[in-house]
């Protein structure tokens, strides 16, 4: 096991899995905030089998902070298509390095319905010049949606990987809740020649 995952398992103080209308979520908090997010997938127990090869047991918590209380109604409108902002979750990203952090804080700017390239975020983050560190900081994202790392393409607009459950397709889903459409658009409708 990872030394991040390790020092998670340490210091979490409750962990979570609850139903939304994609799927089961886990979620794992310290006293400085999430430090885990395991977004959807069909069963509850995938995301636990998931949660602990994180190193994080999964389970319900009923000391659960209030914070933590609303974190899951609002997964939970997410999943259901209301535009939610994440921005103000706390997190806690202790063993971090300064990259990831800083490609972090930038993604988390990013609204819902907003994307942005990898190029870009790495610029935007002080880090011009290096989208596949980005992309491979993003591919470690403890807490996607959070920090929303879906909202990430690639060059051209392509729709890029996601290290989440689903790959590409969860990706591309997510950004369809959000109203954002990746790839060609629609064929025209072709004239009846009335």
């Amino acid at each position: 096991m990872p030394t991040a995952s390790l020092a998670a398992a340490k210091e979490s103080a409750g962990q979570m899995v609850f139903d939304t209308a994609l799927g089961f979520v886990g979620i794992a908090w310290s006293e400085r905030g999430l430090s885990r997010l395991c977004l959807f997938q069909r069963d509850r127990a995938a995301v636990e089998r998931r949660m602990e090869r994180l190193g994080v047991a999964a389970g319900a918590d009923s000391n659960a902070p209030e914070w933590i209380a609303a974190l899951v109604r609002d997964v939970r409108a997410y999943a259901g298509g209301e535009e939610i902002d994440f921005s103000g979750v706390p997190v806690d990203l202790r063993g971090v390095d300064d990259f990831r952090l800083a490609i972090y804080e930038a993604a988390r700017k990013l609204g819902f319905g907003e994307t942005t390239t990898y190029g870009e975020l790495a610029k935007r983050a002080g880090h011009g010049g290096l989208p596949r560190e980005t992309g491979q900081a993003l591919g470690a994202n403890p807490v996607p949606l959070v920090i929303p790392c879906h909202r990430i393409l690639a060059a051209g607009g392509k729709i890029g990987g996601f290290s989440a459950p689903g790959g590409s397709t969860a990706k591309e889903r997510m950004l369809a809740l959000e109203g954002v459409r990746v790839g060609p658009p629609p064929a025209r409708q072709q004239s009846f020649g009335f």
